[in-house]
């Protein structure tokens, strides 16, 4: 079991840097932008590692150009340039960046592999979003595909490929289902982790860098692990 403090940038996280991008591996309970909580946010944590790690004089530039939210773990790519804020912001509108999730679930699914497509309705007050299975006014189609890929005795682990990116889309679609993430009560799982984190985790990225032109895959595992991710990892299931 290992435990990292969030509110400290380490180098460990970096998975893969280049003149462009910096693409990191997010510990539950970073935010990765400033919010209404005024805690520091990734972005400048990583600012404030770079600045002394290169010995620079001025100002370092760090770019937001996607999120995960703050219980969830993983990958996010931050960018160095203003070029390559603005050039990955279109692979992102795009959808030309693949991204896969691991997700454990108490609740066996019906199938070992499925495609679930919802139409999400966002709650700004209480920031949560609503699954419906048909079309209502103002919804947002959510689809996501699914596998069942280890078992342990209590939890599942899946396996998400996302082809839409919707407000607590995972979160929300997986609980229709009826399978909360563990930890996640937003969403009906019977009790929080530790520490509010949730068994979601941001763990393959893959796109073609808008710059170099060069086919990029990153992956990573948790950093910050419990028995239950242990588990699935000391049993090479991911």
């Amino acid at each position: 079991m290992k435990k990292l403090n969030p509110a400290v940038f380490n180098k460990e996280q970096i998975v893969y840097e280049d003149n462009h991008i910096l693409i990191i591996n997010k510990i539950a309970g970073q935010i990765v932008q400033g919010d209404k909580t005024g805690d520091i946010p990734l972005s400048e944590l990583i600012k404030n590692f770079i600045k002394q790690r290169d010995n620079k004089p001025g100002n370092v530039f760090c770019g937001v150009i996607h999120r995960l939210d703050r219980p969830v773990s993983g990958l996010v790519i931050f960018a160095k340039t203003s070029k390559a804020l603005s050039r990955f912001n279109e692979l992102f509108k795009e959808k030309k960046i693949e991204k896969k999730y691991l997700a454990v679930v108490k609740q066996k699914p019906k199938a070992e592999e499925s495609v679930l497509t919802h139409y999400l309705i966002k709650n700004e007050k209480y920031n949560t979003s609503k699954a419906f299975k048909n079309e209502i006014k103002n919804s947002l189609k959510a689809i996501l595909h699914y596998k069942l890929i280890a078992s342990s005795n209590n939890y599942h682990l899946l396996q998400i490929n996302l082809e839409t990116g919707r407000h607590h889309q995972i979160r929300c679609q997986l609980a229709a289902e009826g399978m909360p993430i563990k930890g996640d009560v937003k969403y009906g799982f019977a009790r929080p982790n530790e520490g509010g984190y949730l068994h979601l985790h941001s763990h393959i990225l893959k796109f073609i860098h808008p710059i170099k032109q060069e086919e990029i895959t990153v992956n990573c595992l948790p950093l910050t692990t419990d028995v239950v991710w242990d588990f699935f990892i000391e049993n090479k299931c991911i």
